[in-house]
């Protein structure tokens, strides 16, 4: 549910916005909307915690 979650909020972002941080995390540093997108859109492990801490944060 999270994913489909982010990619309808990303979708209806400015392109503008998409650059700006939407996330930091302590290890990889700020994260971008466009860094988030790749991540979850490939599947990644770090796109998993991006979308866990978006939710916890209520962004999604």
């Amino acid at each position: 549910m999270s994913k489909e979650s982010f990619l309808k909020v990303y979708a209806n972002l400015p392109i503008n916005i998409r650059r700006e941080i939407v996330l930091v995390l302590d290890k990889e540093g700020p994260i971008t909307w466009e860094v988030a997108y790749l991540e979850i859109s490939n599947n990644t492990k770090l796109g998993d915690i991006i979308l866990k801490k978006l939710s916890e944060m209520k962004v999604i």
